[in-house]
């Protein structure tokens, strides 16, 4: 690999800037995220993973401006794109930004037909275009994700759980989008299903040069798809690695109980292993001392104390 090549590769699509998002007002308000930062690089899967609740959805529906930010900023190839953004910068959001929704069957309308739901981005974006084009665009993104073009005319209700996830990834593909936020694509789909899918967006990344920020909570599907993880409790991001390094050398604790709960195929294995719990009162500070943000080797980023971060700089060097 050139130089040229390895320093593009490098370069951050998406940099996420100590945000904050939070619901609700006063005395009712509630911080679902609490100044997270990271930097997804051109052409790279980032995964974002933690149990229910701890905010991996926020952030990628705040990317995708629908839950908006209280702090922070987010920048797509280094322009702003949170908060007020000029029309124009909208567009591009749109069609640069896409998103792959966690429930297959809530995600899509209904009662429209399979090609008016594949081709409304499109109609909202490209003014000009006609009816003979997007049609034409609408069957080979079924194509691209292995539908027949004659499925267009159908409802949703008429496929399988597998198929209406196609189709929502190819309601995403027709917007020729280069960063696609895949929330939880396959936790909705039977075992046998979920390997299609996840081959079919691997093979989507080769052959588009596509980004994919992919949240989910298992972390087995994690270590198949993703080139760095970032662990994520209670709306904070606890660790951040590239993806065999955590799997190797974990460090956090609460990244330790994820990783003890991955299933192990062997039964003998499986029935002697112990899953961990995690205990958030292990974290004792003293008085004036504060969890901090280091870099514990290169690339592999984990938050603790002072006293924590000498622990685990110790453990990751045995």
């Amino acid at each position: 690999m050139s130089k040229w090549t390895e320093a593009r590769a490098r370069t951050p699509l998406v940099s996420v800037r100590n945000i904050d998002v939070t619901f609700g007002n006063g005395r009712n308000a509630f911080k679902a995220v609490d100044n997270v930062s990271f930097d997804i690089y051109r052409g790279e899967t980032f995964g974002l993973v933690g149990e229910s609740g701890s905010g991996k959805t926020t952030i990628g529906r705040a990317i995708i401006r629908i839950n908006k930010v209280s702090a922070g900023d987010i920048l797509y190839e280094g322009k702003r794109i949170s908060g007020k953004i000029d029309r124009e910068c909208d567009r591009e959001v749109i069609r640069n930004i896409q998103m792959i929704f966690q429930d297959p069957m809530a995600s899509l309308n209904e009662r429209a037909k399979i090609d008016y739901i594949i081709s409304e981005g499109l109609m909202s974006v490209n003014h000009g275009m006609s009816a003979a084009e997007r049609k034409e665009k609408v069957e080979q993104a079924l194509l691209d994700v292995g539908l027949l073009p004659e499925f267009a005319s159908r409802f949703p209700h008429e496929f399988s759980g597998g198929q209406r996830q196609r189709i929502g990834i190819a309601r995403c593909l027709v917007m020729n989008p280069s960063f696609i936020i895949a929330d939880e694509p396959i936790s909705a789909l039977d075992v046998s299903i979920r390997a299609q899918v996840l081959n079919l967006l691997s093979r989507l990344q080769q052959e588009r040069g596509l980004t994919y920020l992919f949240i989910a909570h298992d972390l087995s599907v994690m270590r198949f798809i993703t080139n760095r993880i970032a662990v994520i409790y209670k709306g904070v991001i606890v660790e951040l690695a590239e993806t065999e390094e955590l799997f190797r050398h974990p460090l956090h604790p609460y990244t330790k109980v994820l990783l003890s709960a991955v299933p192990v195929p062997n039964p003998r294995v499986e029935r002697k292993k112990k899953v961990l719990v995690y205990d958030p009162g292990c974290h004792h500070y003293s008085d004036g001392e504060r969890p901090v943000w280091a870099e514990v080797v290169p690339g592999h980023f984990v938050r603790g104390s002072e006293r924590e971060l000498d622990a685990y700089s110790e453990e990751r060097d045995k």
